[in-house]
Order: C-alpha cells, then structure tokens, then sequence
C-alpha cells in the first residue's frame, strides 16, 4: 500500500477519535509498566478489574516488593499466567528499586532488560508513558496491518518494521491505538465488521472478499 492509501485511512482514523488512548487504567508509569505486563494474552478489561485494587496499595516498586509475590497473586489470580506474571512483576520491582531508583527507564534497551518486559510492553511504555513514536505491535496490530495490506510480514518484529516506513510521522503518536481500537471493535478476528468499517473502501480483505461474494453469486 501507498503512503497516500497509508495518510487517508490515518485520517479517517484521526477524525473519528483525535486523541485515542491506551484503555489500560494506571496511575504513574510504574503501575503503566505493571498493567501492560498483565495484559500479555489478557483483556484490559481483565487487567482493569484486578488493578483496580491492586493500585490503591502497591503504585511504587517498593510497594509491590512490600507485597510479595503470594500477595500480587491474590489481586490478578483472574488474569491468565498469573504465577509467572507475578513472578516477573516482583523481579522487575526489584531491578527498578536496584538499578533505576524506582523510576522506569525511558529507552527501549533498559526496558527490554526487566524482567518480564518484551519490545511490544517496552513500545507501549515508550509510547504511554514518554511520547515516543513507537508502534506496538499486540495480536490486534499484527491482524489489522495485514488484512488493510500495511504489512504483509509474518512477525510482530517485521510488521512493526513495516508500518515505520509506510506511516507518516505526524501519526506515529496514535498510529498503534488506532489500530487497537480498529482491531478490538470492528476488524474483530472471528467476525470483522467490514460493511461498518470506515476503511473499508482502501482495505485489502475487504476487497478480497467482496470480490469472493460477487463471484459466488455468479455462479
């Protein structure tokens, strides 16, 4: 796809929703970090209710280390791989009390080094957290950048690579919340909104399909 497909589904996207946002709930970039970590293979909603509490006692490294891990369990026992979450979150609690003073790094390497921490929660933070232009590339960016034909990469690594070099910088900011909220209310991954979809006019899929109906009804 062309960086003039690539800039009018962008503003289409801007126009509905000028300021998206990540719908994870957090009060300072530490619980930001926290909240990201839970919500690997995890819905915000999810991750929502079980921080609602959480927050209000552990918001600082030195909190959840205070906590220990058994009680961190017990606040997101709710939310899938729980245990080794728990466990990472505690470590990476630590290495920020040890090497960072508490305060969460505001470049990708030293993210990337906490336990517990990938390129996609590094991106999020990065981004959430910082202002930094990145793209974050979860299960709903992978699907959406490859059906809209932004990508046609067969990794998160390789898709995030991609939409860097076709998406203008004047979107980057929001570029990965756009597609988020694409993905999560109408480019769902069992059942995709297409005749809903206000991009469906540049869209890869769509056209692919609508050229699949017209030549089934012919036949």
């Amino acid at each position: 796809m062309d960086k003039e497909q690539v800039d009018r589904i962008f503003t289409i996207f801007s126009k509905a929703n000028p300021y998206p946002k990540t719908e994870l709930k957090y009060t300072n970039n530490f619980t930001l970090l926290v909240a990201v970590v839970l919500s690997a293979q995890a819905t915000d909603i999810s991750v929502n209710k079980a921080t609602k509490e959480l927050f209000m006692i552990a918001s600082t490294p030195k909190d959840m280390i205070n906590l220990g891990e058994e009680g961190l369990k017990y606040y997101i026992k709710s939310i899938g791989l729980f245990n080794s979450k728990a466990k990472s979150i505690i470590k990476l609690s630590s290495q920020l009390v040890e090497k960072y003073h508490s305060i969460v790094p505001d470049n990708m390497k030293d993210l990337e080094s906490l336990p517990g921490v990938g390129r996609k929660t590094a991106n999020v933070v990065m981004n959430c957290a910082f202002g930094m232009p990145t793209i974050a590339v979860d299960t709903h960016v992978f699907r959406t950048s490859r059906r809209i034909g932004f990508s046609h990469s067969t990794t998160p690594e390789k898709v995030e690579q991609d939409l860097l070099k076709i998406i203008s910088k004047k979107w980057l900011n929001h570029a990965h919340h756009w597609l988020i909220l694409h993905g999560r209310y109408i480019c769902k991954a069992k059942k995709p909104l297409c005749e809903q979809c206000p991009i469906n006019e540049y869209c890869e899929f769509y056209k692919t399909c609508s050229a699949r109906s017209l030549i089934s009804s012919k036949l």
